[in-house]
């Protein structure tokens, strides 16, 4: 294997995609994907509302876990720099059936993020101007402005990555820009002290176990945001050296967006004018913003949330799409050598951004008359993405104690090592991983069935729906898909001969 191929001989792929990425543009993949503007935006509301300030905590709390995570996958990263890393990632360290469903897994809870991204258009730019409020009912409106995003992201991707990364780059760096200076903005107007954030404003009250059951439901909000960084490594194909420059940038992703996350967080709940005014609970930060701020210099700061909800959608569909393309070589997808096929003059697999835009609108459609479209929707993206994740760290783990990982080094190569820290890391992450699957398909009132009409189906919902999306999508792949599984010969390194063009 040589220095150049990066990996992509070791998998028995030829490099097809482009090679154009940097390391700015693969952090920028990174952090755009877990977007704390889009993130804390679209959902301090919901942890405000059911677990008060003190829900700040679950922040630093979710993001120890997800740092134990992301180390291990600094660590893949670092040996396997290829599309659908979760998916190939896995392939390596389980079997291909672990694969399948870890890949399933993560390319439907994609789609579906897409969708739940694109729902965030409805919680900002209303409040920017009424013109954006295009019909009365907020859930029809979501969808309508949703699928507007999606139609441009779908586009851009389509053209090809140089595009996607040049939109995406500078959308993440007017981001940092925004995210420090309202820190900056917050902080010269605070009007209490950091004790704030341990008010609980009594939200434990309706709970058997008190404000730990409040909590557990608050902190939801923290875990839907801090994921994504794998996405880094999804670009390894179209990265240059991602051996060294996607570990740096899972993990600088992650600790970069703790950081400013933390501070808009605790910053807002000191500068609010009246911690205890109920707007806070159905405004969220985007109401603090305007309160804290003033209504000019509030606004333009809202423009800078809706350009980062704009490249992490870029960047979540940018993911769904490798994720299928590297299942569609593998032969592991209906219709592979159509999904797998790269565009000779763009050089990005075309069809798959198609595709996934068409799925992530169908998605809000459906939903289009659902008042709980947000959390709803939100919630089985995530559950599933944190399944995929163990179905990487599981199978990792288990190497481990085998005394199978990490592999054998390539002469010449320097890789990124938890050395001894490795096995308590990574025994760590899949507690965490496990715990937070757990709570986020708990099945809550207020979660999943906050409005009437009340009905246990939809108190289950997340169960009963990513448990489907399971058995029926592993039962395809077993009966159907798993007897045709092997790279497409257009994809291979080396096409084998037949006995007939032998002879």
């Amino acid at each position: 294997m040589t220095q150049t191929d990066d990996g992509l001989a070791g998998f028995g792929y030829k490099q097809e995609l482009e090679r154009t990425l940097g390391n700015f543009h693969t952090f920028a993949a990174g952090i755009s994907y877990i977007s704390i503007l889009t993130g804390t935006f679209q959902l301090f509301y919901f942890g405000f509302s059911l677990g008060g300030p003190a829900y700040w905590w679950s922040w630093p709390m979710v993001f120890v876990g997800q740092l134990m995570v992301a180390l291990s996958f600094a660590e893949l990263a670092a040996h396997y720099p290829v599309a659908g890393s979760i998916y190939n990632w896995s392939k390596r360290l389980g079997n291909p059936h672990v694969a399948w469903l870890a890949g399933w897994m993560m390319l439907t809870a994609s789609i579906v993020t897409i969708a739940s991204v694109a729902l965030a258009y409805q919680i900002t730019l209303p409040k920017i101007s009424d013109f954006f409020q295009f019909v009365e009912h907020p859930a029809v409106n979501a969808v309508i402005l949703g699928t507007a995003l999606i139609v441009f992201t779908t586009a851009v991707n389509a053209w090809g990555v140089k595009l996607m990364a040049r939109i995406n780059s500078a959308g993440v760096f007017i981001e940092l820009i925004a995210a420090v200076l309202l820190i900056v903005l917050l902080a010269v107007n605070i009007v209490r002290g950091p004790q704030v954030v341990l008010e609980t404003q009594d939200t434990g009250a309706g709970h058997s176990t008190g404000y730990l059951g409040a909590f557990l439901v608050a902190a939801l909000a923290s875990t839907y945001v801090m994921y994504g960084f794998d996405t880094a490594s999804s670009l390894g194909e179209e990265s240059h050296d991602p051996r060294r420059n996607a570990p740096r940038a899972i993990l600088r992703a992650l600790i970069a967006s703790f950081v400013l996350g933390g501070l808009i967080l605790l910053f807002a709940l000191m500068a609010v004018g009246d911690i205890n005014n109920p707007e806070i609970a159905t405004g969220g930060l985007q109401f603090i913003v305007l309160d804290a701020l003033g209504t000019t210099v509030g606004t333009v700061f809202l423009w800078t949330v809706v350009i980062a909800v704009t490249v992490c959608n870029l960047a979540v569909q940018s993911a769904a799409i490798r994720m299928m393309f590297a299942m569609a070589r593998d032969n592991n997808l209906p219709a592979g050598k159509r999904l797998a096929k790269v565009d000779p003059k763009h050089k990005t697999p075309v069809i798959p951004a198609l595709v996934t835009g068409v799925l992530a609108v169908v998605i809000l459609v459906v939903n289009i008359n659902q008042p709980q479209i947000f959390t709803v929707i939100t919630s089985i993206g995530i559950i599933m993405i944190y399944l995929a994740y163990l179905l990487v760290t599981v199978p990792m783990l288990v190497k481990r104690l085998r005394g199978q990982w990490p592999p054998p080094k390539q002469p010449g190569q320097k890789y990124f090592s938890l050395g001894k820290f490795g096995l308590p890391v990574n025994i760590i992450g899949v507690l965490w991983g496990g715990a937070m699957v757990v709570n986020l398909a708990w099945p809550r009132r207020e979660v999943y069935n906050a409005t009437e009409p009340y009905h246990w189906y939809l108190e289950w919902g997340a169960v009963l729906f990513v448990g489907a999306v399971a058995v029926i999508g592993f039962g395809y792949y077993w009966f159907i898909q798993r007897h045709k599984t092997g790279t497409l010969a257009d994809h291979a390194l080396e096409v084998p001969q037949t006995k007939e063009e032998t002879q």
